[in-house]
């Protein structure tokens, strides 16, 4: 059976059985299977009243919510490859999307968000709403709806469009047999976090659906016993977490972060004994990770925060909670070992759109802090001699949406190469050291990854909020350091406090290595002001030519 053909057979076994749902004012809006299963029949009656044809692209532009799945799924019943486009990017990016993937069809959820994209067209194509679609309500569609179309393997189901970190996005052409494939391997993974049990598994989800892995997880949720609550409002994420009590749920490590930062605010503000046992305990947890001998104290300290202090923590942050899944960055090892000691398991994925969202995946049983897990059975993982990760399997996608020469890069020699630069240790857990197009040249020759160094930085300043190093083709390596909020003299961050840090850095670093200036930038990168992806990746271009001036003035004083 292909990957749509369990998740309708599913959504048939579950037809009076809550499967998904909208955490809106206060509860959860669920649906059934059999309610979603006449959701999908409308649309596919709609989809085909326009006259498309199988091939045809329908672009997909709308928040999570019941109705994108229920959208999502239709257009590929009906042999249509899907483009799903991030709402909250600004209407010039989603527009040069559209231009390239020529959709036949824009489904937007309404016109206020299409207008900003239909402005920046010269030539925009038919645009449906959600209203238009789903008019008349579930009730009135069939709940046995024809089988949906039976793809081949190397039939394409969708076009994603990475992030655009650097560069124009690429459409990546994912195929029927990459989703079938990758929906095997996930479920046999949270089968192994969830052990036996008849209970549906409970999850959360608030990363939006036009990224692979968000993706992955809702076809996942609706291919197994679960029921998916999906966010509605991203300010009030604490507030649904605790409505919707998940088991697990999928993230970004700027989320993750932020909780954790806010978790340690809050205690520090408290003060007494229990921010000083608290504190305590973290760098003895820390210490006993790295395999340091911990102080009787210290241990006193630990197992205190263990009895009284964490298990308030984890009942606000989640009572229910399994583990916690996270990808698409690199995720400082502080901020897994935080978790861990609170007794969360933070189980890391490594993938790119490119390998339908997921390479690895780290066992529920075997988790080892700062590093992603082994590569999932089927999937072959090796380093090039110069360091890049490469990767083949089922999981590779067939191509670029008309880029072959770009297609042809990617696949040389039958290998996809990532761009990545990682080691695996004897087990094959893997571990990701960077990005060989973030990789720093000095003048002097040394070669210089800067995200270790980056997160070592953030590590030693909990006032600040990104760091961004700078260097390529300079004599010596600066550094941009954000602020942790909208007043970066307000929260502590100031030059005393980056300079201290640094000399705590350098001390153990080659001269080459060394971070030798600094500025101060008291707004955090934000999708907002443009410096960071939807999915909380730095957009390094763009930082580079926002903060050019500064960038300059660093370079032309006498380094330290």
């Amino acid at each position: 059976m292909t990957f749509l053909e369990t998740i309708f057979a599913r959504l048939q076994g579950a037809a009076n059985t809550p499967v998904i749902g909208e955490v809106r004012d206060g509860r959860i809006v669920s649906f059934t299977g059999g309610e979603l299963l006449a959701m999908i029949g409308q649309a596919r009656r709609f989809l085909g009243a326009r006259g498309l044809k199988r091939g045809d692209r329908c672009a997909l532009l709308a928040p999570n919510s019941v109705g994108w799945a229920a959208l999502d799924l239709a257009m590929i019943a009906e042999g249509l490859i899907v483009v799903p486009l991030d709402a909250r990017q600004v209407g010039g990016e989603i527009a040069s999307m559209i231009e390239d993937s020529t959709p036949a069809l824009i489904c937007a959820s309404d016109a206020a968000l299409a207008a900003g994209t239909l402005a920046n067209l010269k030539a925009p194509p038919p645009v449906a709403y959600f209203e238009a679609i789903f008019a008349g309500g579930a009730s009135s569609a069939s709940r046995s709806p024809a089988p949906p179309y039976h793809h081949a393997d190397h039939d394409a189901v969708t076009i994603i469009y990475t992030s655009g970190t650097s560069g124009e996005p690429k459409g990546v052409v994912l195929n029927a047999g990459n989703v079938t494939f990758m929906l095997g391997r996930t479920n046999a993974r949270l089968d192994q976090l969830m052990g036996s049990r008849a209970d549906p598994d409970r999850v959360f989800q608030y990363a939006p659906f036009c990224f692979g892995a968000a993706r992955i997880l809702l076809f996942t949720s609706l291919s197994r016993n679960s029921f998916l609550a999906l966010s509605t409002d991203l300010t009030k994420l604490a507030d649904e977490l605790k409505i919707a009590g998940p088991n697990y749920f999928v993230n970004v490590p700027l989320f993750l972060e932020r909780v954790r930062r806010k978790v340690e605010e809050s205690i520090r503000k408290r003060g007494g004994w229990a921010a000083a046992a608290f504190a305590r305990a973290q760098r003895a947890y820390v210490h006993r990770h790295s395999g340091a001998t911990v102080s009787f104290a210290d241990s006193v300290c630990l197992s205190l925060a263990n009895a009284v202090i964490s298990p308030a923590i984890r009942k606000s942050i989640g009572p229910s909670l399994k583990a916690l899944i996270c990808g698409s960055a690199p995720l400082a090892i502080e901020t897994q070992l935080f978790y861990m000691m609170l007794r969360i398991p933070v189980l890391q994925v490594y993938g790119l759109t490119e390998t339908t969202g997921i390479c690895t995946m780290d066992d529920p049983q075997h988790v080892e802090p700062g590093r992603v897990g082994p590569a999932v059975p089927g999937i072959e993982m090796t380093i090039a001699e110069t360091g890049e990760i490469l990767v083949r399997g089922p999981n590779v996608f067939p191509g670029y949406w008309q880029r072959p020469a770009e297609t042809a890069k990617a696949l040389e020699g039958g290998w996809f190469h990532t761009g990545d630069q990682g080691e695996v240790d004897a087990t094959g857990n893997w571990r990701i050291t960077g990005r060989l197009k973030n990789l720093l040249v000095l003048n002097s020759g040394h070669n210089v990854a800067p995200e270790p160094l980056e997160h070592e930085l953030v590590a030693r300043l909990p006032e600040a909020q990104q760091v961004v190093l700078l260097g390529n083709r300079r004599s010596f390596l600066a550094a941009l350091v954000t602020a942790a909020g909208s007043n970066g003299a307000a929260n502590g961050l100031n030059d005393a406090r980056v300079r201290a840090a640094l000399e705590e850095i350098n001390a153990e670093l080659p001269h080459y290595k060394q971070i030798r200036a600094f500025h101060i930038v008291a707004e955090p990168f934000s999708a907002e002001n443009g410096l960071l992806t939807t999915m909380g990746k730095i957009k390094r271009d763009a930082v580079a030519e926002r903060f050019a001036r500064e960038i300059e003035q660093l370079y032309q004083k006498k380094p330290a």
